[in-house]
This record gives structure tokens, sequence and C-alpha cells, in this order.
């Protein structure tokens, strides 16, 4: 099996145990197909030390202790391999899996044979690129990926950018998710207006989470039967939305207190009923196709998803275990029918997660996409 180094953000996401599991997906999904893995992160040159103890927990709690290397800008390593034995991995790897453009210390980029690129915010990494924007990273990689599945469709509006996009769904290792019973409320967790601002491309301003959010706002009060719960990051700023939302019905939790490693993100998903959540109004109106990592592991831990369409009901089975919705009225509907039947949604959540997020049969695809 071939030799592959992972790199994405786990350090620089300190404190955010949802975003630990999508890098640590493709690492120990590789694993378990029987790859040699080796994970590289990168910090700014002026990082502190708070990021390197959370890498180290995260490290230790999953075994990657020896396979792993945490860079403080391009040619220090902090913990971990050693940079030479870094630099030594790199040019015996077979593949480069750089989630988001992550890994640039050039030591380690020219000596790596094949490149592919995993893009995860579909439409802002495009129109970032087009604009010139340096932050979208995309230059160096033989291949180019997106959870964004509808890019280079006739339905999406995401431009190429003049790159061959594949699609490749976010994997879920099963075996670190199982089914876990229980029927309780609806919750998802992240930040209000999300980690990127708003995107401009030709005259357009494409909206965030926080807009598509605030159309929600009535949910909890139109269906009585069901509980609505946020593990919520929202500035002091914007107290005024706190205050609706709260108002309306939403509980609200801080989700540095919920989740902050990727255990407690598990525990987090496993004792809900369902997933409740909308996306980025740039994935909506583009209909890219873009798919939560969140959601996926919602969906094989046997919990129903009730979630905003980006245009991945045309990739996938929809109105058992994963239900989308367009408007309020939809969202109260199948809100509605979820909690009036959770054990028939529960059971299609779990099925549809082993049909198609498993990491096995991802990671396998995407391997002999990208070595081929």
């Amino acid at each position: 099996m071939p030799t592959v180094v992972v790199s994405g953000a786990i350090a620089n996401k300190h404190l955010n145990g949802g975003e630990a599991w999508v890098r640590l997906s493709w690492i120990l999904g590789f694993r378990r197909l029987g790859c040699e893995v080796i994970f590289v992160e990168q910090l700014g040159a002026d990082a502190g030390d708070e990021p390197r103890a959370y890498f180290d927990d995260v490290v230790e709690q999953f075994g990657l202790g020896g396979s792993a290397v945490l860079l403080r800008g391009d040619d220090e390593s902090i913990s971990g391999m050693s940079l030479d034995e870094a630099v030594e991995a790199a040019a015996g790897a077979d593949l480069l899996v750089n989630i988001s453009g992550h890994l640039q210390a050039p030591q380690l980029m020219r000596r790596l044979r094949r490149k592919a690129y995993v893009d995860l915010d579909p439409g802002f990494t495009q129109f970032w690129h087009l604009a010139g924007n340096t932050g979208a990273r995309l230059e160096g990689h033989d291949l180019y990926f997106t959870v964004g599945e509808n890019i280079g469709t006739d339905v999406c509006s995401i431009p190429t950018a003049g790159f061959d996009w594949r699609a490749v769904p976010p994997p879920v290792v099963l075996e670190e998710w199982p089914a876990a019973p229980g029927d309780g409320p609806f919750t998802t967790i992240g930040a209000w207006r999300g980690a990127f601002g708003p995107v401009v491309h030709d005259g357009h301003t494409y909206g965030l989470k926080v807009h598509e959010f605030r159309k929600m706002i009535d949910l909890p009060r139109r269906v009585p039967a069901a509980a609505f719960e946020i593990a919520l990051d929202i500035h002091p700023g914007d107290n005024a939305d706190r205050e609706a939302l709260e108002e309306h019905g939403w509980r609200l939790t801080d989700p540095h207190t919920e989740a902050p490693g990727p255990l407690e993100f598990r525990r987090f998903v496993q004792r809900a009923g369902a997933e409740f959540s909308v996306a980025q109004g740039i994935y909506v109106e583009t209909c890219s196709g873009w798919f939560s990592d969140r959601t996926v592991r919602y969906l094989a831990s046997g919990k129903p998803a009730l979630v905003q369409d980006t245009g991945f009901s045309r990739n996938y089975p929809t109105g058992e275990g994963l239900v989308p919705f367009s408007s309020l009225e939809e969202a109260v509907a199948g809100a509605a029918g979820i909690a009036s039947d959770h054990a028939r949604h529960a059971a299609a959540a779990r099925k549809l997660a082993e049909e198609r997020f498993d990491s096995d049969k991802v990671l396998t695809r995407f391997l002999e996409q990208a070595l081929d």
C-alpha cells in the first residue's frame, strides 16, 4: 500500500473537536486501508504553546506518535518528528493529501512527488483564487478534489477557475463512529458568522450562515414536539441575535465547553436525537453540492439530519435519515416528520453513512483516482 502524507489544521483550530475529526478521518481512514500515513501540520512562525499542547493531546489520543510532525513556520519542528525526518518521509511518500492547501513548507513540498488538493470550502476557494487571494493556495498541486460535488456541472455557478475538480464525499471511519441510541434534541455546533467574510463576485455578495439561520429562527416555536440546541460560537457584538434565538426557543451552549476536543465532539453528537443545521449562503446560492463533514458524523451515529439543501439532494438519496430543506416550511415539516418516526429515520441515517460515506469506500476510490 502507498505511503500518504496528510496535511491539515488541527493545532491551528485548537479547541474545535469537529475540525480535528475532519483531518483525523483522512488519517485514520488511510491507515485502515493499510497505508503508511504521516501527518504534517504547519503553524505560523509566531504561534504560541496552546496549539502545540492541543496537537500533542490529539496525537496521543489516536496513536499517531512517531508519524506526525508540527512545524512552526517553514523550517522548525516543535512536536513529533524532526524536520529532517519529515523531509525524508516526504521524499519517500507516494502522495500528499493537502487539505485546504494547508502545507506550504518548501522543503517538504519540493520533495513530494504527487500532490492532491482537497477543497472543503467550495465557492470560497474558487472565488478567492480568481480574485488573486493567495489564501486559496491552489497552485503547485497535481490533482484537485472538492466536497462541492456539483462543481463543473451545469447546475453549479461556481467557476472551476481552470482546474479539473473531482468530487469526493467527506469520509467517516465507521469504527470510530458507531450508531448511538437516543432521541434527544436536534443539535448542531458552529460559529454564528463562520471563519470567513462575505465573498463578492461580479457585483454579487454571497451570504453567510448567519443570514440563513435568521430565516429559520421561528423553527422551535413551529415544532413544539421537538427541542433545538446549538453549541454556538457567537460574538458579544451579536447579542441581539443571541437574545432573538433564545426568545424563539433555541437552547444555546458554548462549543468550547461542549466539544473542545475530538472525544468531546463525538459525545456531543452522539447524545443528540438528530441534527438541524443551515449552510453557508454561498454553498446554497451556487448549488455547490457541498455536504458537511459534521453531518456525516451525525448520520454514522444513527442521528437523522435535517439540513439545508446545497444541491446535495441531486447526489444522495433523501427523505429518510437525510432530510433536506430549502424553506422554513420545509424545515418545519421535516422536523415534525423526524420527531414522529425517529426510529425509522435513525436506521436510514446509519445505512446512508455505511453506503455512501464509509472511509473504506470513499478513500479507496480517492486513491484509485489520485494514484492513477
